[in-house]
C-alpha cells in the first residue's frame, strides 16, 4: 500500500535533516526569496527561516494546502492575523529560553558588578579598586511566566536572589499582570520576557517606569515595542533607573539614535537568543511539534488568538 508523506518546507540543509527523520513526512528544501519549488502546492507545513522581513502575503499564496506554519523562534508577531482560516501557527517555545536567561543573568550581573567599568578602567591602565553591588539578595521581578520566565527563575536564584513572576493571570506561585502596580516599587531588578501582542505594546511606558523603585533596573529581552523607548530615556538621563536591552524600538537603531548614548544602560544587538547551537535546538522543538501534528495531535506550542 502506497503510504503518502505529509510535504514539509524548510529553509535550510539542517531543517532538511531534522525533518527527514520524522515518520510520515516529506522535508522539501525552500530558497527563502526564490521562487517555491513545485512541491510547494502540496505542502501542508512551512517551517519559515529564522530572519524576519519575509513578505508573509506572497509566501502563502503559493501554499494553497498550507495546514501549519511552524515557527523557529519563541515570538509569533510576524505572523499574528496574517494566516487564513485552517492554518495554525506553532513557536519554537523551549528553544531558547535557556541561552536568553542567561544573557539576563550576564546583564544583571554586569551591572551589579560594574564589570563595564573595570573594561573602561583596564584600557586606560587604571588601577580602579572599588566596591560593588551584588546579585546576593536581589529582589527580582519577571514579567513573564512562560518557559522563559521558569528558566529564569531557575538561574536567579542559585545567585541568592528571589524571583516574583507575574503572568497574564493569577495561578499557583505567580502573580496576575493586574498585580504589577503593587509590585513594580518593590523589587530591585524588573525583567520584562512577554510575546509582543496588542496588550503588551507600550506596557512599559512613563507609568510603568514611574513605579518602579529608585535605582532599580529595567531588563527587556522580550521585543522593542513592549517599551516605551522615551519614557525609558527619560528615567535613564535623569539617572533614576538603570537598564539592560537586548531588543529596541526602532531596531535596528539608527546611528544619531540617543539610546547610544545614554547613560546607566547595557544595550545588546537582539543577540540574547545568539548562540551556538541554536538551529539545532529550533529544530528539535520543531521536530516534535510537526511528529504531533502529523500524528493528528495539536502542537503543544500552538498560538491561540493574540496568545
Amino acid at each position: 500500500m502506497l503510504c503518502v508523506k505529509m510535504i514539509v518546507l524548510v529553509p535550510d540543509d539542517l531543517g532538511l535533516a531534522v525533518m527527514s527523520e520524522v515518520d510520515g513526512v516529506r522535508a522539501v528544501r525552500y530558497t527563502p526569496g526564490e521562487p517555491l519549488p513545485p512541491e510547494a502546492a502540496e505542502a501542508e507545513v512551512l517551517v519559515p527561516r529564522f530572519l524576519a522581513g519575509m513578505d508573509v502575503p506572497a509566501l502563502l499564496g503559493g501554499l494553497p494546502r498550507l495546514r501549519l506554519v511552524q515557527l523557529l523562534t519563541a515570538g509569533a508577531e510576524q505572523w499574528i492575523g496574517q494566516l487564513p482560516d485552517g492554518v495554525a501557527l506553532s513557536t519554537g517555545r523551549g528553544a531558547h529560553g535557556g541561552s536568553t536567561a542567561e544573557w539576563v543573568v550576564g546583564a544583571l550581573l554586569a551591572i551589579y558588578r560594574d564589570l563595564f567599568s573595570f573594561e573602561r578602567s583596564r584600557e586606560r591602565s587604571s588601577w580602579d579598586h572599588h566596591t560593588t553591588d551584588t546579585m546576593q539578595g536581589k529582589r527580582v521581578l519577571v514579567v513573564g511566566a512562560g518557559d522563559l520566565g521558569d528558566q529564569l527563575r531557575r538561574r536567579i536564584e542559585p545567585f541568592d536572589a528571589t524571583v516574583t513572576l507575574v503572568g497574564r493571570a493569577a495561578r499557583d506561585g505567580v502573580h496576575g499582570v493586574d498585580e504589577l502596580p503593587d509590585l513594580l516599587g518593590s523589587h530591585d531588578a524588573v525583567v520584562v520576557v512577554v510575546p509582543l501582542t496588542s496588550e503588551t505594546k507600550g506596557m512599559v511606558d512613563a507609568e510603568f517606569l514611574a513605579a518602579m523603585a529608585d535605582g532599580a533596573v529595567l531588563v527587556n529581552a522580550a521585543r522593542g515595542p513592549v517599551v516605551d523607548t522615551d519614557a525609558l530615556l527619560a528615567e535613564l538621563t535623569s539617572g533614576r533607573l538603570l537598564a539592560a536591552l537586548d531588543v529596541t524600538d526602532p531596531e535596528p537603531l539608527p546611528e544619531d539614535h540617543p539610546l547610544w548614548t545614554a547613560p546607566g544602560l547595557l544595550l545588546t544587538p537582539h543577540v540574547a537568543g545568539s548562540c551556538r547551537g541554536l538551529g539545532e535546538r529550533a529544530y528539535a522543538v520543531a521536530k516534535a511539534e510537526i511528529a504531533r501534528f502529523v500524528a493528528g495531535r495539536e502542537p503543544a506550542n500552538l498560538v491561540r488568538g493574540e496568545y
